[in-house]
Formats: C-alpha cells, structure tokens, sequence
C-alpha cells in the first residue's frame, strides 16, 4: 500500500503537510539532522524463540558468492504446522553482518516448480509487509476472524513459485541497527537476496523470474530491476524476465495532476468532492507541478520533501474529509482515522503475531506490525516519496524487458488516470506509437467477459482492471490470476 495522508497518523502527524510544517518550524537543516539521528528500528524486538528452535529444522546459512558480508539463513516450514499451503516453502533472512535482517518466505508452485516461473513479490507504503499481499490479496491463504488459514484458490503460486520479501528494513519480521530510507539504498539488499536465493535454489535459476508488487513498490520495482538489467549486468547469475507494477506511484510529476480528475467524477466513478473543492485543485496543480519539477532537476532532499508535502495535501485534503476509503474509492474507510481502511489487515497482524506461528516461521521479531512507523517517517525525510522512478522503466522497455502496468480503476491514491498519463508520458524508444494507442476491451480467455481495458507496444503494456481498487488481487481474485498467468506465460501483451 501506498500510505495516504490519513495514515501518516500512524506516524503521529496529521498529514504529510503536517511533517513538512515540523519541519519548517524545527529550522530544516539541523532538526532534520537530529530527527534523522534519532530515527532508529528498535533492536530490542528481537525475541527469545531462538532458543527453543531445537525441535524444528534448523536453519542452515549460506554465504553470498558475490559480497562476503552478506549471508542468508533457510529453513523449510513444516506445511502440516501452519496448513498456509501443502507445496514445498520456505523462509529465512537475508543477514548483512550484524546490522541488517530481511525476513521472507517463499512458496513453491502448485503446478510445476522445476518449470514454472518464479516471482518477487513486494508490497509498498513505504515501510508496509509483503506478507499483506501474502495474506490478504494474492498469497496461498487469507486469514479470517479464528485466525486459521483459508486456501486461496486463486493464488499467484497456482502457476509460480511465489517469494515474499519483507523489505525494507524494519517491516514486518525484518529488523536491524542500520537505517534503509530511500528506495536507492534498498536496491542493492534485493539484488543480493535474490543472487542468494538462486545459489541455495538453483534448480529455478534458469526458469523465467518476474518481479511484480504494488502501490511504493512503483518506486522499488523500477531501482531494483535497474540493478539486475544495468549495474550488475556483467555479474548476475540469472535473468529478469519481466517486471508487473499494480496501482504504482512511479512518476509523481504527471501522476499529481490526476488526482482532481479522479475525485471530480472524470475517472469512471462519480464525484466525491464539491466543485469548489475540485476547482481548488485545480488551482492548486500549477504549484504541485512546479514543485515536482524542482525535486526531479535538483534531487535536494528539501525541495522534494516540500514537493511531497504540498501536492499530497492537495491531493488528499478534500478527499480524507469525506471519511471515504483512500484505496477504495467506492466504499466508506472500515477502520479508524490513520488506519489502512481493511478491518482485515487486523487479522492479518494476529495471525503473525501468534507465538507459534513466529517459531514454525523461525522469526527472530516478536512483535508483527503491517506497517511501520519508522520507516514511513525515515522515507518522508529523505524526500524519497517524490523523486522519479520512470526512467528506469524506460530503460527496462528500451532494452526489451517487459513491462506490464495494471492498475484498478476505482483506486483513488494511486489511481489508474494517473498511471495511464506517465505511461503515456515515458521517453522510450517507441513512445510515438505507444503514446496513440487507444485503451481496448481486455477480454477473459474463458468466458469471453470483459473484465478491463489494455494497451500494449512492444514490450510495454498497460492494463486498466474494472472493478478493482488499490489491490487487484484482493477485489478481482479470478481477474488477477488470469491477467498473472496470461503474462508469465508470455502473453506480454495480453490479446492487444
């Protein structure tokens, strides 16, 4: 999830306005310091369960070929423990020295694991669980009211092996000494967990390996994918197939200026907001735009911190008062001011939370949180939030990788207007002809239903899926799997 204004609550500020406001009145160069100093993920949730992991299967840990201070400890899960999935799984941490931790766990196809894809999975915020995506959108189980896992017949690993990375540092199961705030910064971590994922698993190295997440992770996907394809293009061991974003945030300059066009009623959904309200926006955008300028040309922490503040006030300052749900703009928020709107998530937490859920996991954090705090305020300081990401998709394109944006059409914080605009937007080597193309009914294979609208060029591709919010898997289950599985089986532009 990409966190709304309303959830910076969940940061003990009332906006991201609000944090930029701290700032200001703080004297921004020397408190940003101190606030940046002070900031740290809590070491003391590492929990005792260690010492009693002598029943279980212990981990066993391998050394990275490529950089000697990283390592990662992997273990099977017991399927009969937890009964998540009855396919092979297995979980661990990528360990860097003593300082940084990174928790995952990964399921093997239902299908086919010596031939079937494998996919990265990451969820956004920043600072929230990929196990959210695990649990409660495309993962082999939910998690109802008893906390018991529910199979999930529509999950992504029917057809794939499916990893869940906890990343970055301090979310979910992951913890550390060292801070990791800016999206730059997390690449590098991910490019060694998956160089070691294929060392201690190279039975899947030569299969196809897709990277796919949503909402901030418009902001990882692209960096870590310009990590495999370009900085270590010489020294990988396996390839990057393709890359799968849902409801990004990936190019803020154009996505800022959908946000009144989506409230006002021109996005397929009603209005939600007055029109005085909307023609406040409006007026409001020119400065947004000037201010995203400044933080793309200048890349200074400060003007993008101000670019964030201002244009995610404009954007969120009506919306939030209508007590409707940030990723779902059909439906009223389900959950408290500064919450993430889905009840749900609560069981989610519960779940994880559970003593001997953490033991048959090998966790060494006690306490699950979906989100955290302190990541979210660590990114927001280095102005992360708001810088560009699109030209490193443009580089994937430009190389041929394909690229697939989807995104549910009743999403208001990432929404598909904003999303369909920077793809149209992309300077890449075909923009010309991509930029014309019309949207064009996006068809079940099956039942002949349409189910969203596509359009595609070369390796390129974007899908709007209707009737979806923020999460695609979570409110269109069948839509999801069958958009996943047409593209990892090569159907890069699906039937366009």
């Amino acid at each position: 999830m990409k966190l709304s204004s309303a959830a910076y609550s969940l940061l003990g500020l009332s906006s991201i306005a609000s944090a930029f406001s701290l700032l200001e009145g703080l004297g921004l160069e020397s408190d940003l310091a101190h606030l940046w100093k002070g900031l740290r993920v809590p070491k003391n949730t590492v929990q005792s369960i260690k010492n009693v992991r002598e029943s279980l299967d212990e981990f066993v840990t391998i050394k990275s070929e490529l950089d000697d201070t990283y390592s990662m400890r992997v273990k099977r899960v017991d399927p009969s423990k937890l009964g998540v999935d009855s396919v092979k799984q297995y979980s661990g941490y990528l360990d860097y020295e003593d300082s940084k931790h990174f928790f995952y766990w990964a399921f093997e196809s239902r299908n086919d694991p010596l031939n079937d894809p494998v996919i990265l999975w990451l969820n956004g915020g920043p600072g929230c669980s990929s196990f959210t995506g695990l649990f409660f959108e495309l993962g082999p189980s939910s998690v109802g009211p008893e906390l018991k896992p529910v199979r999930n017949p529509y999950s992504w690993n029917n057809n794939a092996t499916v990893i869940f990375l906890e990343q970055p540092l301090g979310v979910g199961f992951s913890y550390g000494d060292e801070r990791v705030a800016s999206t730059n910064a997390a690449g590098k971590d991910v490019f060694i967990f998956l160089e070691l994922f294929f060392q201690e698993f190279p039975q899947f190295r030569s299969n196809d390996f897709h990277i796919a997440g949503e909402s901030y992770a418009g902001h990882y996907i692209p960096e870590i994918a310009h990590q495999i394809a370009v900085v270590h293009e010489s020294d990988k061991t396996f390839n990057l197939t393709s890359i799968m974003i849902g409801n990004g945030i990936t190019d803020s300059l154009v996505q800022y200026d959908y946000y009144e066009p989506m409230a006002c009623g021109r996005g397929g959904y009603k209005a939600v907001i007055t029109e005085e309200e909307c023609a406040k926006m409006r007026n409001q955008m020119p400065r947004c735009r000037a201010l995203n300028n400044a933080c793309y040309s200048s890349s200074s922490t400060f003007a993008c911190i101000a670019a964030g503040a201002y244009c995610e006030n404009m954007a969120m300052s009506a919306y939030t008062k209508t007590g409707l749900n940030v990723y779902d703009i059909r439906s009223p928020c389900e959950t408290e001011e500064g919450g993430l709107c889905y009840a749900g998530l609560s069981y989610v937490e519960d779940y994880l939370n559970q003593p001997e859920v953490q033991v048959a996991l090998g966790s060494d954090v006690s306490n699950f949180t979906g989100c955290s705090n302190e990541v979210g305020l660590a990114f927001l300081l280095t102005g992360d939030n708001n810088r560009p990401f699109q030209q490193y998709v443009a580089e994937l394109v430009n190389r041929d990788i394909p690229v697939l944006l989807y995104a549910g059409d009743k999403d208001f914080i990432c929404n598909w207007l904003g999303n369909l605009a920077w793809s149209d937007e992309l300077e890449w080597k075909h923009k010309e002809q991509y930029s014309v193309l019309p949207l064009r009914p996006w068809k079940s294979e099956d039942s002949g239903e349409t189910l969203g609208q596509v359009k595609s060029y070369s390796s390129f591709t974007f899908l709007r899926v209707f009737g979806a919010g923020h999460m695609v898997p979570y409110n269109q289950p069948e839509a999801s799997l069958e958009m996943v599985n047409r593209w990892i089986s090569g159907d890069y532009s699906l039937g366009y």
